[in-house]
């Protein structure tokens, strides 16, 4: 059970402020939120019984400790990523659609938007080091749950969630968590492998949280 409430939490963490809450907040305009959330659990089902499985799969080629220090490594990566936040392109915008099934529009929409997502790499990570079904079965209930949430709070304050304190609230977490695991896992490795590791931190970090460019500037 500890591998089923650990990827329901981190993975409701990281969900929050997620493009792909973005997606459910914009469905729950067209569509009622019991269809939203029954699509988005589907949606998730699907998608995370491969990212559990790819997670499981690499966990049992290498070495736990190193295992354990790269999946650190990365959550505090997903920290950063947090911290920057998302948002929805143009050509993400959702729109109502009428003479279509919504449940499988929902599941269709949000199967997409999920692939190669935060919420997604993160259950990879989780399953390295948990058992294969605990992780799928937690990151999906976790995934409802927060966007569950964000539908609700979102429809009664007209959307206007405060997403910068929460996203600084979960990249806490997420550093938090990753620390951790990068110490328990690298607890005996050498100094040169501690420095790598905190060379690829500081690269992603500067990638994440630098400001682009204004608008027309030169040079």
């Amino acid at each position: 059970m500890h591998a089923f409430w650990l990827s329901l939490v981190m993975i409701f963490i990281a969900e929050l402020g997620d493009k792909t809450q973005l997606v459910a907040l914009a469905l729950a305009t067209c569509y009622s939120t019991r269809v939203v959330l029954s699509g988005i659990f589907w949606a998730t089902l699907a998608v995370h019984v491969f990212s559990a499985g790819i997670g499981w799969f690499m966990g049992g080629m290498l070495p736990t400790d190193w295992i354990t220090f790269v999946a650190g490594i990365t959550f505090i990566i997903f920290g950063f990523w947090t911290l920057r936040g998302d948002s929805l392109e143009e050509d993400e915008k959702i729109e109502c659609k009428t003479g279509v099934n919504p449940f499988w529009l929902v599941f269709t929409t949000f199967f997409m938007a999920e692939l190669g997502d935060k919420t997604m790499l993160s259950t990879i990570s989780l399953a390295t080091t948990n058992p294969f079904v605990p992780v799928w079965l937690g990151s999906t209930v976790g995934m409802v749950i927060s966007d569950g949430l964000a539908v609700i709070v979102g429809k009664m304050l007209g959307k206007n969630l405060p997403e910068k304190a929460i996203g600084i609230g979960a990249a806490i977490i997420f550093f938090a968590f990753g620390a951790w695991n990068m110490y328990e896992g690298g607890a005996g490795f050498s100094m040169g492998i501690w420095a790598a590791g905190l060379v690829v931190i500081a690269i992603t970090g500067f990638l994440f949280l630098r400001k682009p460019a204004a608008a027309g500037q030169e040079g």
